[in-house]
C-alpha cells in the first residue's frame, strides 16, 4: 500500500499537470469504487468543473473543484493515478477515467479494485471517507513527545502497532514504521507503555525527519513518473531495514531480523534495537 511519502509524491507530480483544467467528462466502469455519491450522480456533478487544487492528509488525496466540491481518493493497496495523453492505451484494471479539456486523462487503476472515490459538496461535511478520523499529521509542530506519550503512554500494545494507528498518526505504514522504530533505536515490539522519556522525545524527532528525508529521495519528474505509468518509487535503494531481513545492519553489520507484529512483516536489528526485557 502506498504510505505518506509516496502519496505526497503523487500530489506533487499531478497537481500542477491539472490545475485550472476543467473536468469534461467522467467515466465510471466499476461502480463500487464510487463509494459516496453512487457513479452516475458522481459523473453527473463533476462534468463540468474546474480543479484548482490537490492535498493530503494522511494516505488520503483530496482534489478541490472551483466550486469547492472535494473529490477524495484513497489508493488503498493497489491504487494508482496516472495523468496521460488521451491516445495512450489505458493500463489493465483502469477502472476511472477523468477527461480533462486540455485532452488529456487522469486514470485510476486498481488490480484489486478496493481504492474508493468520495465526493463531497462545498459545505457538506465529509461523514464517509474516514478521513475526520485521522490523528495528527506527522510534520504537525504540535507532533511532540508529550502528543505521543500522552496518547499511547498507557497502551499495552507494541510501539509497532501504534505507529500504525491512523487515528494517532496519519500517513505511516509498515515500510516507515520499522525504518523510523531503526532510526530512533527501538525495538518494534517494545510495548508503547514501557518506552522512557528519551525514547518519546527521539521519535517525536525522527518521525517527521525520515518522512521528510523518504518524500525528497522519492521525488520524480512528471515525465519519468508517465514513462513508468505510476509504478516508480525511488525509496527502495534508501531503506535502511525494510525489506533487508538477513542482510547486514547498516549500522553495526548484524544481521537483520524479521518477526511479525499485528499480523504485518517487520524488521529490525537486534543489536541496534535491543529487545524488551
Amino acid at each position: 500500500m502506498p504510505e505518506l511519502p509516496e502519496v505526497e509524491t503523487i500530489k506533487r507530480v499531478i497537481e500542477p499537470q491539472i490545475q485550472g483544467l476543467t473536468v469534461e467528462r467522467v467515466t465510471v466502469r466499476r461502480p463500487e469504487i464510487a463509494a459516496y455519491p453512487d457513479a452516475d450522480e458522481l459523473c453527473r456533478r463533476l462534468a463540468g468543473q474546474r480543479l484548482e487544487r490537490m492535498m493530503r492528509r494522511g494516505k488520503f488525496l483530496t482534489i478541490v473543484s472551483d466550486r469547492g466540491d472535494r473529490l477524495v481518493l484513497h489508493l488503498r493497496m493497489t491504487g494508482r493515478l496516472l495523468l496521460t495523453p488521451a491516445c495512450v492505451p489505458e493500463e489493465k484494471h483502469t477502472h476511472v477515467v477523468f477527461g480533462l479539456s486540455d485532452g488529456r486523462e487522469l486514470r485510476f487503476s486498481d488490480t484489486r479494485r478496493f481504492g474508493r472515490f468520495w465526493l463531497l459538496g462545498k459545505d457538506e461535511t465529509d461523514t464517509y471517507s474516514g478521513i475526520e478520523k485521522l490523528g495528527m499529521e506527522p510534520f504537525d509542530r504540535d507532533l511532540t513527545a508529550g502528543y505521543l506519550k500522552g496518547c499511547l503512554e498507557k497502551r499495552r500494545k507494541t510501539i509497532k502497532e501504534c505507529l500504525l494507528d491512523q487515528s494517532i498518526l496519519a500517513g505511516i505504514g509498515n515500510i516507515y514504521s520499522d525504518e523510523i522504530l531503526f532510526t530512533a533505536g527501538i525495538h518494534p515490539a517494545r510495548p508503547a507503555n514501557t518506552l522512557k522519556q528519551n525514547e518519546w522525545e527521539r521519535l517525536a524527532a525522527v518521525i517527521p525527519e525520515r518522512l521528510s528525508y523518504f518524500i525528497e529521495t522519492n521525488q520524480i519528474t512528471p515525465e519519468d513518473y508517465l514513462e513508468t505509468r505510476g509504478r516508480e518509487y525511488r525509496n527502495t535503494p534508501f531503506l535502511q531495514v525494510y525489506g533487508h531481513a538477513g542482510g547486514p545492519c547498516p549500522v553495526c553489520g548484524n544481521a537483520l531480523c524479521r518477526m511479525v507484529i499485528g499480523g504485518r512483516g517487520s524488521v529490525y536489528c537486534p543489536a541496534c534495537q535491543k529487545e524488551p526485557g
